[in-house]
């Protein structure tokens, strides 16, 4: 007979999980796809772009899950996850969230999923497994479902025509007019050579394009910029990362590149305000805000998941 069980998140499992599956192909960097020489600091060009839709997506686990099966438990995670906008209408001006969904997941590892009862309104998850059994390896998937559901949205804005910034390095390589946004360095792009240019952008700058995994399966053009210069900040504070897919023609690149470099100043955040300024641009924060709050309070969420489960095996074992 196999049997679900409900725990809290043990602490052993980590925070947040973080981390993009790698593209491949990262340390494969041509520089000269834009300037075949020295480089410069690049400034951006406002070309008027009427509507930019930012995008992002949060998440939570909820609970670890044991499937208690004949030949041994099976370990489970729950969780939820919300994707949407901020859609900025520069005509008016004016911003407003769409476009809001909330999508609640249960991973089980060894290969074995089993249905979650509905755990009341708004409250229904939906099962899928993985052969692993590593805790890592579910947090990925959830992870990753979110991820893929904030790659849909993006293209979807950008098929539409709005200019699509999407938090996070960009996953659907398509031809569209969408930008990813990284606000964290974890692996040296640049050359000695071409390194020095970062610290010496001025905000609304951009340096060169370098084109990323170049010959590999996921080519994406690439550059830096600066949002601000914050008092006490050090060579790099306020620069984040950008990229777009190399599908696009070099041309069309140069323009998103440019009108990045311009725009987003604009929209950079306060550090009275934001822990993560200027990089948690001010539309961003305030979709994770709202999207926070749509995910539902946790230890409601947690209480109704553990009674509907504990319901569901008394119902199971009354004769």
């Amino acid at each position: 007979m196999t049997s679900l069980f409900v725990e809290g998140w043990a602490p052993e499992y980590g925070s947040p999980f973080d981390v993009d599956e790698a593209l491949g192909d990262e340390d494969k960097v041509d520089e000269k796809v834009e300037v075949d020489g020295p480089w410069e600091p690049i400034p951006g060009v406002d070309d008027g772009v009427e509507r930019v839709a930012f995008v992002d997506g949060v998440r939570r686990i909820d609970a670890r899950l044991t499937l208690d099966e004949p030949d041994g438990p099976v370990p489970g995670i729950c969780g939820t996850y919300g994707v949407g906008a901020v859609v900025w209408d520069r005509t008016v001006p004016r911003a407003e969230v769409t476009h809001a969904r909330i999508e609640r997941l249960a991973v089980f590892g060894n290969g074995r999923a089993a249905p979650i009862p509905v755990a009341g309104p708004q409250i229904s998850y939906r099962s899928e497994s993985v052969p692993e059994s590593d805790p890592g390896v579910l947090i990925q998937r959830f992870h990753g479902a979110m991820r893929k559901a904030e790659g849909v949205l993006s293209e979807q804005l950008a098929q539409e025509g709005l200019f699509v910034i999407a938090d996070g390095p960009i996953n659907d390589l398509s031809a569209t007019e969408k930008v990813g946004y990284i606000k964290t360095h974890r692996a040296p792009y640049l050359t000695p050579a071409t390194m020095p240019v970062v610290g010496r952008l001025r905000p609304g700058e951009r340096t060169p394009l370098f084109l990323i995994g170049k010959g590999g399966a996921y080519p994406r053009y690439s550059w830096y910029q600066r949002l601000a210069v914050l008092p006490g900040g050090h060579s790099w504070t306020g620069v984040v990362r950008a990229e777009v897919s190399s599908h696009l023609d070099l041309a069309t690149a140069v323009r998103i590149a440019d009108r990045t470099a311009a725009v987003l100043p604009a929209v950079g955040s306060e550090p009275q305000v934001e822990p993560r300024a200027p990089q948690n641009l001010v539309p961003i924060a305030a979709l994770e805000r709202e999207l926070r709050r749509r995910l539902g309070d946790p230890g409601y969420v947690f209480r109704a998941l553990r009674s509907a489960v504990m319901n569901q095996q008394t119902a199971g074992a009354t004769p």
